[in-house]
Parts: C-alpha cells; sequence; structure tokens
C-alpha cells in the first residue's frame, strides 16, 4: 500500500484502448492510485504522446514489461493484453505475489486444447487456469472475494451472457435454439492498425466477421452450459458496425412455455436485484448502445412472439467499460470486499 492507503496499481498494455480506459477509470478510484503504465513496445515515452488528452492528467513515462519492478512498484496488475501475452506473464506476476486482473482472453477457457483450437496460441498451465476467476460479476461475483487472479470475460459474452442466464436458469428457452447476432463499434477490434478497421473500409458500411469462427464462442457456451448443467450449443455471428465503442447482442430463442413479455421483466428484475449495474427496460422498451456510453451499464430488453414462440432478447454495453475496463474494475472491488460500485460512477454519455 501506498502511504495514503491506496492500493497500488500497474497496467500493462497501457496504450491500447482497454488500457488507456483503465487509466480514466481509475483517475477517479477512491481507493487505488496507478503507480506504473507499461508498454512493450512504448517503453520510456510519456504517455501523452500517444495520448494526448491525458496531458496535465496522469505524467507518467511508460516502463517495460519488467514482472519484478512490477512487484516492487504495484499490488496489483491489471493486464490489457493481446491473447497469447498474459498466458506467459501472468504466472511471474502470480509468483511475485501480486493480485492481477487480467483482461485477455488466455484464462477464460478452463479446457486448454480448446484454447488453442479456438486461439492458435499455446494454452497456459492447467494449475493457472483452474486458478483463474470467471469475473462476470453479476453471475458469480462472489467468487471474486479474497481471491488473487481474476479472468475477465471477453466483451461480447459479457452482453450476451447477463441477456441469456437469467432465462437459461430458468429453464424458460430451448438450449439449441440460441441464435446471437453481435454488433460492435470498432474499438473492439484494439487500436493496431488494419485493412478490416481502415476509414474507407469501415466509414458507412457493415461487416460480418469470424462467422461461426468466433473465439468468444466456447467462452459463451462455457458458462451456458455450467448455468444450464447440460451442453449448451449457440450460432453466434458478430458484426463491425461504423461507431466507436458499443456492442448490441441480439438473441433469439425458442421458448420453453407461454411467456410474455412482462414474464421476462419480471423473471430478469428478480435475478438482478441489488446489481447496480444491470438495468432491465420495460416492456415495449429496447436499448440502444447510445444509451450505456461511457458506462459500466448492462441495458437489457425483450420482445416475445406468440406466433412463432420465440423471445428476442436485446443486450447493450459499452465495449471498453462494461465489456473490459469497466468490469475489471468491479471485479477489483468485488475481490478487495469494496463496494461495487467504487470509482464507476459514470452517468451514460448523451447524446
Amino acid at each position: 500500500m501506498t502511504v495514503e492507503g491506496k492500493l497500488r496499481a500497474a497496467i500493462v498494455g497501457s496504450t491500447g484502448y482497454g488500457g488507456v480506459e483503465l487509466i480514466r477509470l481509475l483517475q477517479s478510484h477512491p481507493k487505488v492510485e496507478i503507480t506504473s503504465v507499461i508498454s512493450s513496445s512504448s517503453a520510456g515515452d510519456a504517455i501523452e504522446e500517444g495520448f494526448p488528452h491525458l496531458t496535465g492528467i496522469i505524467d507518467r513515462k511508460l516502463d517495460g514489461v519488467d514482472p519484478a519492478q512490477m512487484a516492487d512498484r504495484a499490488d496489483v496488475v491489471f493486464t490489457a493484453t493481446p491473447s497469447g501475452v498474459s498466458a506467459k506473464l501472468v504466472p511471474q506476476l502470480l509468483e511475485a505475489g501480486l493480485k492481477v486482473v487480467d483482461l485477455s482472453g488466455d484464462f477464460r477457457l478452463k479446457d486448454g486444447a480448446e484454447y488453442e483450437h479456438w486461439y492458435k496460441h499455446p494454452a497456459p498451465a492447467d494449475e493457472y487456469l483452474e486458478q483463474a476467476v470467471y469475473g462476470l460479476c453479476e453471475v458469480f461475483g462472489e467468487r471474486a472475494a479474497g481471491v488473487d487472479f481474476i479472468s475477465n470475460p471477453g466483451c461480447y459474452p459479457t452482453a450476451t451472457l447477463l441477456g441469456l442466464i437469467p432465462a437459461i436458469q430458468a429453464g424458460w428457452i430451448k438450449h439449441d435454439s440460441i441464435i446471437i447476432d453481435a454488433k460492435s463499434g470498432v474499438t473492439g477490434a484494439g487500436r493496431g492498425t488494419s485493412l478490416m478497421v481502415h476509414y474507407a473500409e469501415i466509414n458507412e458500411n457493415f461487416k460480418a466477421y469470424k462467422i461461426n469462427k468466433h473465439q468468444h464462442i466456447p467462452e459463451i457456451e462455457q458458462t451456458l452450459t455450467e448455468i444450464a448443467g447440460e451442453k449448451v450449443t449457440v450460432t453466434f455471428t458478430t458484426h463491425l458496425v461504423p461507431m466507436n465503442r458499443g456492442i448490441m447482442s441480439t438473441m433469439y430463442a425458442g421458448m420453453t412455455g407461454n411467456h410474455t413479455e412482462q414474464d421476462f421483466v419480471d423473471l430478469y428484475r428478480e435475478y438482478y436485484a441489488g446489481r447496480p449495474y444491470v438495468r432491465v427496460r420495460d416492456v415495449g422498451v429496447i436499448p440502444a448502445t447510445k444509451e450505456v456510453s461511457g458506462s459500466n451499464y448492462c441495458d437489457i430488453g425483450f420482445a416475445t412472439d406468440a406466433r412463432t414462440g420465440r423471445v428476442t432478447i436485446v443486450s447493450v454495453i459499452d465495449n471498453v467499460v462494461k465489456g473490459a475496463a469497466g468490469q475489471a474494475i468491479q471485479n477489483l472491488n468485488l475481490m478487495m470486499g469494496w463496494e461495487e460500485t467504487l470509482g464507476l460512477g459514470y452517468t451514460p454519455v448523451y447524446p
């Protein structure tokens, strides 16, 4: 702890969108002080060189990736790294006695072979896959208390799972009928340059990608299967939308009974009672991504169809807040036994 009694935090991957969002949010956290911002590619540069909006807000040079140095300077490390990097780095951080919240996908899947199949990287050792607590706060929040290592869920899985789990647990939807149509703003593709996010390619365009091949499919199925107690499979299609932030996950499923929209609203409000960051809309009100932008909220709405016996569930989040940095801080709060909302009291930015 620092002399002010605050938890010292280091952020690995500070030059990515998830890392810089962690900086924005942690600046307002009453119990955390950022003591190291880290980038393997930009070590030695002032962070404001890459992010001029931080001028006068955080006056630090970027540190290199050095686990021993992190152990001297921090109590907790957020690893906002590309897949394959955390798998090698996190074990060193844990061995050095640090707490870790990992924002990559390296520790979300419990089956190492499945990770290697979907992510195309060598899997971490089984002991670390077992140690990692999957930090979907509104569902598994009690598991985070007092642990040293949390694997932060993916952005698409967060929106999708929060939208499906209450209905799966209640047995209201058929496990083999789920179709997920998910759309993300371009920040979900990261800050690196690629043809897919080139302005002329994405502006006034709408792209489907990784159809039936997205690495978040096994994460979604793993969690739904745990909740259901039997195998759940999904059809999952992702799209890139020409906007900066936001995810809309539109889910279609066959119902097991004659449930109304009001039934779904009541079920979800009961399930998420006391969880401040899930807002279940009234009947007939479908959420939009702008309504959660810049915040840690997940908003959910419903439309049932008695003619087809299907329900449509719409779930929206800000992909770099609730889908990344915000949920990571929420997990830190639960890990430390603090109030879940600390440092996250942001009203959505509108319009």
